[in-house]
């Protein structure tokens, strides 16, 4: 049990609280120390040992501790070994005999803020004590210091990358709708001289080639548009959408990629006749293009993708959930931002772009939902993106 005495908070001349924990196995020493202390505006909470110290400071704060060298159990050193490693940056202060002037050096180079030889002069130590309080002070500033020029360097990045993005997507639109003009402008072509033509081997094959080939160019130019951020300027298509539906139609869009990897896509949710729900077709699509390739890069061959559908609230949540390698705690962080890929290269000449869940992201933003994701590394991923039932331009 810990012999603690806890004074009323008093503060010292600059307005601030010491506190001390004075370690001794004297107790007459320790108290006739502690109301000394007392008079010099610290505030001092007591122990007679190492265990009761390291006890006290499990579920106490004390900025410095005067701890004696010497005390049976546990001695000082090893006190202090065991506060350095499970409170670092608490100074402490050593009492040593004056035969263990060896010691207390000892004590220094394990890296104490300082030793006095008892006897000791009361003002001498109370003068140690705001000289450990204002170091602690000041490596606690530079700790915070350096915490935030780490968020400030991670926000220069952020926005560095943004600006690349911007430059990179402007040359992505030129490079990208030219040709898709010339192949909307061609189709156009095709069709005017189809209808003008009379009866002919295949005709309405040719004419659904075309419709193909058009809502494909059409498809193009709004991911183009997503990447540049004019969705939001031009105002969402907003259309009643069986998203169940929705998400088998985008399965068929993939299945050359799972199937060349032998990977099963399943529901765990029994299907309903139809999920209905008020929002963009489109974009929606975009995102489980996106979710659904990425699972079917995680899974080994042979892999498994699970779906489900809920809806709550007012809300439809789509989960998709892959037995892949899972993802890092640290890189969960990061799987939003522009560029940021952990995908291997796929073949020689390709290999993840980074730039798929930040379109994700952007996109179930604009639309008023939010996606989630729960990973364990080497127990799978799982994708959740919720969206409100009755989306509003």
């Amino acid at each position: 049990m810990l012999n603690l005495m806890e004074i009323n908070t008093i503060e010292n001349d600059t307005g601030k609280v010491v506190r001390v924990l004075l370690v001794d196995d004297e107790d007459s020493y320790r108290n006739a120390i502690a109301r000394r202390l007392e008079r010099r505006n610290m505030v001092v909470s007591q122990a007679p040992g190492g265990a009761a110290c390291l006890e006290y400071l499990g579920d106490n704060e004390a900025d410095v501790v005067v701890l004696d060298m010497k005390m049976p159990g546990m001695s000082g050193l090893e006190t202090f070994k065991a506060i350095s490693k499970y409170h670092p940056g608490l100074q402490v202060i050593f009492l040593t005999g004056n035969a263990a002037v060896a010691e207390g050096v000892e004590g220094i180079k394990a890296g104490a803020f300082d030793y006095l030889s008892k006897p000791i002069e009361i003002d001498h130590l109370a003068g140690k004590i705001r000289q450990a309080w204002e170091l602690k002070r000041l490596e606690a500033a530079r700790e915070q210091d350096k915490i935030f020029r780490r968020r400030l360097e991670k926000r220069m990045i952020h926005t560095q990358r943004l600006a690349s993005l911007g430059t990179m997507s402007t040359g992505i639109a030129h490079e990208i709708n030219n040709p898709l003009a010339i192949i909307k402008e061609s189709a156009g072509f095709m069709r005017m001289v189809l209808d003008g033509s009379g009866q002919m081997p295949e005709k309405e094959m040719l004419f659904k080639g075309l419709d193909k080939i058009e809502k494909s160019v059409d498809r193009a130019r709004r991911i183009t548009h997503q990447l540049l951020g004019y969705v939001r300027k031009q105002g969402h298509e907003l259309t009643p959408v069986d998203i169940r539906q929705l998400t088998e139609d985008t399965v068929v869009l993939i299945k050359q990629k799972t199937q060349a990897k032998k990977v099963s896509v399943q529901w765990d949710t029994e299907p309903e006749h139809q999920m209905l729900m008020h929002t963009d077709p489109f974009q929606v699509r975009q995102v489980l293009i996106n979710l659904l390739e990425n699972a079917v890069d995680a899974v080994e061959t042979g892999g498994q993708i699970r779906l489900s559908l809920d809806r709550k609230d007012q809300t439809v949540c789509l989960k998709v959930r892959d037995n892949g390698s899972g993802i890092t705690p640290e890189n969960r962080e990061k799987i939003f931002d522009p560029f940021f890929t952990t995908k291997p290269n796929v073949s020689e000449n390709e290999s993840g772009t980074g730039l798929g869940l930040f379109v994700v992201h952007k996109i179930m933003t604009g639309l008023s939902g939010s996606i989630h994701v729960e990973s364990e590394p080497g127990h799978g991923t799982t994708f959740t993106v919720c969206l409100p039932e009755w989306q509003s331009n």
